[in-house]
This record gives structure tokens, sequence and C-alpha cells, in this order.
């Protein structure tokens, strides 16, 4: 049995600028009948564009075990910390475009 955990263990390497990571505030994803896309975005407050900061591809089957670990990931963080409110504060999603932030002026 242990020979076999062995076996199935991946020896996974983290690079210290990849172990920074990157911060994005919005995700958008598509798909073909082959792919899921899923590009990570950094939206600033005020700014009319936004940059790509990460786009990861994924396989139909990989985007949908992405999907259930974040959805226990999720179930797990809320029964510590107490219900994630979104950023609209109406708990059915939304992004605010503009950051709640008064206009910028020139």
């Amino acid at each position: 049995m242990a020979d076999q955990q062995q076996q199935n263990q991946i020896n996974i390497e983290l690079s210290e600028e990849m172990a920074e990571g990157v911060f994005a505030n919005l995700a958008m994803i598509g798909h073909t009948n082959e792919e899921f896309v899923v590009d990570f975005i950094r939206v600033m407050p005020n700014m009319p564009k936004a940059k790509v900061k990460s786009r990861v591809i994924l396989t139909p089957q990989h985007a949908k075990r992405l999907m259930r670990a974040l959805v226990e990931n999720v179930q797990r963080y809320e029964a510590q910390n107490g219900t994630i409110k979104d950023s609209n504060g109406s708990g059915n999603g939304g992004f605010p475009m503009n950051f709640n932030t008064p206009k910028a002026q020139a």
C-alpha cells in the first residue's frame, strides 16, 4: 500500500517568483469543446483598461475538478470564518466596476 502511495505522488516545484503570486480581481472564462480558458485580470479603479495577468487553459475534466475543489474550499472557509459577502454586498454576484471610488479628474 505504501509503495502504491509513493508511486502516485508528484514532486511539485514552486519557484520564488511563482510563489509570490499575481493579484487578480476578475476572472473571465471561455470554452470550446476541447478546453476551458480562464483569464485572470487585474482591474484598477477608474481605469478604462485592464490587463490579463495570467491565462490558464484546462481540459473540461480538469475544469470540473477545479470547480469542485473551489466549492469545497469555499465551504470550508465559510465554516471557519463565516459567509463570504460578494463585493456588492447583495450576496448574488455582480462586480462593481467603479470600485465605489470617486471618478478621477484632471
